[in-house]
C-alpha cells in the first residue's frame, strides 16, 4: 500500500509544520515502514507492547540509551555525579533539550516521569524500592536518593526496552498510572501528527527541527539520533503477510519490521532487498493467568510446564533451523545468567508425565481460554502448539482469536474468564528485557499488585529477588539468579518457549538503517 496525500492532507500538514517550526518546503522524503503490528496504545508506559514502545521512541527521548554492546551511554543527560557512599546521584541535562510545543525540559520533567515509569515497570518498580526521594534541583537538574545502595540505577534509567523511562512534560506524566495519557508530546527527534492518526490504517511522524542529536555515533538507542527524511509513516493497514512482501518487492514500502518465517527464504534471493538479523534475539514464553481457575493451581501449571517442550513450538512458529534454539532458562541463553538451575519439570518433562501431574492436580475439566494473535507473523503459532499439547494431556481448550492490540488490551483485564478475562497468551521478549531476575517482567510476584500481566504471588521467589538486587559479588549474583529461576519453576510463572532471532527486511536503497535488535528505530536513515 502507497500512503498518497489528498491536497487537504497537504495543507494540513504544512500548516502543522509551521507550528513546530518545521518548513512545510522540506515535506518531501517519506519513509514508509509496514511495523510488526497494529499501534492502537499510545501510552509506552501503560503497556509493555513493542508498538507502544517504539511509537515511544520516535517522540519521546530517554536520561540514558543502550548502545549496541548493551553499554550504558548517556542521552538526555550531559553529566552526573555519585556520592562516595553511593547513596546520592546528583544528574545535569544537557543543553537544548526542548519539547515539541517549545517548552525547555526541566528537571521536574524528569522526576514526575521516572515517578509514573516507576509505578508501572519491573525494574522501574524494583529501583524505587531503594529510592529514597526524587528531587529537581534546578531547571535542568535533578537528583535521586537512596535509601540504601543499589547496583543498578543508570542500568534501569537507560533500560533500552518495555517499560522504557521516556520523559514526558510534568503535566503529562502526572496523569495516573492505571489511566492512558492523552497528550503525546515530547523531546524526541520526531513530532506525532495525532490528526494523521487512524488505528489500523496509518500513523504518521515528521522531523523535529529543534531536536538537537548528540555527536556521538549512533548505535542501539544511544548516540546521535539525526533525522534525515522529512517524515515516517507507519502503514498499520497492510497486514496480509504475503501483501507486505509483495509491497516491498515492489516498492511500494521501504521496510518490513518482522520478516514472515514462510518467506524469509524467498526473501532473501531478492538483490533488491536486504535482509538483517540483529545480534540480539529474543525469547518466546506463554504466560499463565495465576488469579482464576485452573491455573490458580500451582499443580496444573507443573502439569502444562511438563508438556511444553520448546521444539514442537520452536518448529511450528520459525520453522528455520539458523533461526531458533531450545534455551532450559529464563534469561537468556549465553549470558551469566542463562543457567538451567530448576528447569527440570520443562526441560526434561513428557507428555506421560504432564498426565500424571495433570490427573494428580485435581483439574476439574474447567476450559483454559488462550487468546491468539491473528496479524503477528512472530508469535501468531504459538497458541495453536499449546493448545494442542494442552488437550493431548487431558485439558479443555478455547482458542480465541483476535489481533494483537485487542490482545493488549485484554491481558490487562484481571476479570474471570466469563467476563472477558483470560487464562493463557503467548508472547516474546527481546533479549534484554528477560535478561536477569529484576528486569524479567514474567518474575515479579505480588500478586494482583505486579505490573505485568498474570498475577502471581510467592513471597519466597519476591525474597529471592530482593536479595539479587542488594547483592555486588557477580559470582553470587550468578548463584542468586539460580535460585530465582528455581523458585520460578515450582511456582509455574510462566513457560519459556526458546529463543530466536527476527529478520527485518529492507529496501537496499534505504541507508543508515539501525537494526540492533534493542528497538525498531527510525534516525540515522538516508532514503
Amino acid at each position: 500500500m502507497i500512503v498518497k496525500r489528498t491536497l487537504a492532507t497537504l495543507a494540513a500538514a504544512a500548516a502543522f509544520a509551521g507550528t513546530f517550526g518545521i518548513p512545510a518546503a522540506r515535506a518531501e522524503t517519506t519513509l514508509v515502514v509496514v511495523p510488526h503490528s497494529n499501534l492502537a496504545i499510545l501510552d509506552p508506559i501503560w503497556t509493555t507492547a513493542y508498538m507502544s514502545r517504539n511509537h515511544g521512541y520516535m517522540i519521546y527521548d530517554t536520561l540514558f540509551g543502550t548502545d549496541e554492546n548493551s553499554k550504558i551511554q548517556p542521552q538526555m543527560v550531559g553529566s552526573w555525579t555519585v556520592s562516595a557512599d553511593k547513596k546520592v546521584y546528583d544528574f545535569k541535562l544537557r543543553e537544548g533539550l526542548l519539547f515539541h510545543d517549545g517548552a525547555p525540559v526541566t528537571g521536574e520533567d524528569v522526576v514526575a516521569s521516572l515517578a509514573r515509569w516507576g509505578k508501572r515497570d519491573a525494574m522501574g518498580g524494583a529501583l524505587m524500592t531503594f529510592v529514597d526521594k526524587m528531587e529537581a534541583t534546578g531547571a535542568d537538574a535533578f537528583r535521586i536518593t537512596l535509601k540504601e545502595p543499589a547496583g543498578f540505577v543508570l542500568e534501569a534509567l537507560g533500560k533500552p526496552s518495555s517499560n522504557v523511562p521516556f520523559i514526558m512534560p510534568k503535566r503529562v506524566a502526572e496523569t495516573d498510572p492505571t489511566k492512558q495519557i492523552t497528550e503525546y508530546i515530547g523531546s524526541g527527534p520526531y513530532v506525532f501528527v495525532k490528526d494523521e492518526f487512524k488505528p489500523g490504517d496509518k500513523a504518521v511522524y515528521v522531523k523535529f527541527d529543534k531536536y538537537q542529536p548528540r555527536k556521538e555515533k549512533p548505535s542501539g538507542t544511544a548516540g546521535g539520533k539525526h533525522v534525515y527524511v522529512d517524515k515516517v509513516v507507519w502503514n498499520l493497514a497492510l497486514r496480509d503477510y504475503q501483501a507486505q512482501v509483495n509491497a516491498l518487492a515492489n516498492g511500494e514500502v521501504d521496510i518490513i519490521e518482522n520478516v514472515p518465517f514462510q518467506h524469509y527464504a524467498t526473501l532473501l534471493k531478492n538483490k533488491d532487498i536486504e535482509i538483517r538479523k540483529s545480534k540480539i534475539g529474543l525469547q518466546y514464553m506463554c504466560r499463565f493467568n495465576h488469579l482464576h481457575k485452573p491455573f490458580d493451581n500451582v499443580k496444573v501449571r507443573q502439569a502444562v510446564l511438563a508438556s511444553f517442550r520448546q521444539q514442537p513450538f520452536l518448529q511450528a512458529q520459525v520453522g528455520v533451523k539458523d533461526l531458533y534454539k531450545p534455551c532450559a532458562s529464563m534469561f537468556t541463553c549465553g549470558t551469566p545468567y542463562g543457567v538451567s538451575t530448576g528447569s527440570e519439570i520443562q526441560s526434561k518433562g513428557s507428555m506421560r508425565k504432564a498426565q500424571e501431574l495433570l490427573k494428580k492436580s485435581g483439574y476439574d475439566g474447567t476450559p483454559v481460554v488462550i487468546m491468539k494473535p491473528t496479524d503477528l507473523s512472530s508469535i501468531d503459532k504459538l497458541p495453536e502448539v499449546a493448545a494442542q499439547l494442552m488437550r493431548q494431556m487431558g485439558m479443555k481448550v478455547d482458542l480465541q482469536a483476535m489481533d494483537w492490540q485487542t490482545l493488549v488490551s485484554r491481558r490487562a483485564k484481571k476479570d474471570p474468564v466469563d467476563k472477558g478475562g483470560w487464562n493463557m497468551f503467548c508472547t516474546a521478549w527481546v533479549s534484554p528485557d528477560i535478561g536477569n531476575p529484576i528486569n524479567n517482567a514474567a518474575l515479579g510476584a505480588r500478586g494482583a499488585a505486579t505490573p505485568w500481566f498474570g498475577w502471581p504471588e510467592d513471597a519466597k521467589l519476591e525474597e529471592l529477588r530482593a536479595a539479587f538486587m542488594r547483592e555486588t559479588d557477580e559470582k553470587k549474583k550468578v548463584a542468586l539468579a539460580g535460585e530465582v529461576q528455581k523458585r520460578a519453576f515450582e511456582v509455574g510463572t510462566h513457560a519459556p518457549l526458546g529463543e530466536y532471532v527476527q529478520p527485518q527486511a529492507g529496501r537496499k536503497a534505504i541507508k543508515g538503517w539501525i537494526t540492533s535488535g534493542l528497538a525498531h528505530t527510525y534516525w540515522n536513515i538516508k532514503k
